[in-house]
C-alpha cells in the first residue's frame, strides 16, 4: 500500500463516518429494544416485572439522550476537522487530536455498554418465557 496516503484529518473524518452510522445503528436497535418491551408488558403485567421494564425504559431512554449527545458532538468535530483541513492558520492539531481520542474511548465504552444491555435484556426477556 505504498501509494495510498491520509491524511490525518482525512482518517479522523473517516472514523467519525463510521462512528455516526454506528450510532444511527445503535438509535434503531434502542427503538426497537423498547418496542420488544412494551409487548412484553403486553403479557407480563406482574409487579416484579413492571419494576424491572420501568428500569429498562428508563435506561432506553437515558441511551437515546446519550447517542443524541454524542451524534452533536461527533458532527461539531466534523465540523472543526474540515475547517482544519482548509485554513491552516485555525490549526489546532493537539487539541483535535485530544478531542479524537476522546470521542473514540466515549463511542467504545457506549458501544460496549450497548451491547452488554442488549444481551442482558435478551436473556431477561428469555426467562420469563
Amino acid at each position: 500500500m505504498a501509494g495510498i496516503k491520509l491524511s490525518g484529518e482525512d482518517h479522523f473524518l473517516h472514523e467519525n463516518n463510521s462512528w455516526l452510522r454506528a450510532l444511527e445503528f445503535i438509535l434503531q436497535e434502542n427503538a426497537y429494544l423498547k418496542t420488544r418491551l412494551s409487548h412484553a408488558l403486553d403479557s407480563n403485567i406482574g409487579m416484579s416485572f413492571v419494576e424491572k421494564a420501568e428500569h429498562y425504559q428508563t435506561v432506553f431512554i437515558q441511551n437515546d439522550e446519550h447517542i443524541k449527545d454524542l451524534l452533536k458532538d461527533i458532527r461539531q468535530h466534523q465540523e472543526l476537522l474540515k475547517n482544519n483541513k482548509h485554513d491552516a492558520e485555525a490549526r489546532n492539531e493537539k487539541k483535535l487530536l485530544r478531542k479524537q481520542h476522546m470521542l473514540r474511548n466515549e463511542m467504545e465504552a457506549f458501544e460496549k455498554n450497548f451491547s452488554e444491555l442488549k444481551n442482558e435484556f435478551n436473556k431477561y426477556l428469555v426467562s420469563l418465557l
